[in-house]
Parts: structure tokens; sequence; C-alpha cells
């Protein structure tokens, strides 16, 4: 998506603000009854940044906040692949639903990647 286009949008509207605030939900759900509290408390709190570094540089309707919360949203996904590959590790998550959130952790920041870019890209053009 071009920046130019974000003018009528919401952050709502963004594709990786959805998936990321699913993913979020989604590690909740799962580890609703863990009672290494803190191990839940940092896996939950990396993917609930995702998505509340992406919603608060949208709504700073700034060019130049978008691009560095998303920076932040970026760092928060490796941070919270970090930890599913940890979780894994410990036997806190199966195989199967830690190898599907490492993907989508991916497809996230590939995502975050791409909207970074278009976001360089448009500031560059209009100095």
């Amino acid at each position: 998506m071009h920046t130019k286009k974000l003018g009528n949008m919401r952050f709502e509207d963004l594709d990786v603000w959805k998936r990321s605030a699913r993913l979020s939900a989604d590690i909740y759900r799962a580890l609703k009854d863990l009672k290494d509290y803190g191990f839940r408390d940092q896996i939950t709190r990396s993917g609930l940044s995702i998505s509340s570094n992406i919603a608060e540089g949208f709504e700073r309707k700034s060019k130049k906040d978008f691009l560095l919360f998303l920076k932040y949203a970026l760092g928060s996904c490796g941070e919270l692949r970090t930890q599913i590959y940890i979780g894994i590790e410990i036997g806190y998550l199966s195989s199967v639903t830690g190898k599907n959130w490492i993907q989508e952790t991916k497809e996230i920041s590939a995502m975050l990647t791409s909207l970074m870019k278009t976001n360089r890209q448009y500031l560059k053009e209009t100095k």
C-alpha cells in the first residue's frame, strides 16, 4: 500500500495490522493457562506490541513517525519469533503451533519491511 493512499484509511484497514492483531489474540488464547507468568507476560507483550506500534504510528498522522513505529513493530516481531522458538524448545508450545506462528511472524515482518520501504521512498520523493 502506498503512503499517498493512507489519507482516508484507518489503521484497522491495514492487512499487516489485522494479521498481527489476530496473531496476538491467538497467543493470548493459547497461553492463557500457562503458569510461567514471566514467559507468558513477555511473549504476549511482544505480540501485542506489533499491532500496537502499527496503530500508534499510523495515528500520529506523520509519515516519519509512521516509519519509526513500523521499525518498532518489526523489532517486536523479531522478539516474538525468538520467544516462539524458545517456547517450542522448552515445551510450552507444540511444534505445529510454534511453526505456524513463526511462519506468520516471518510474513508479518515481510509486510512491515515492504511498508517501510514504500514510506522511505515516499519521504525521499517529497523532499
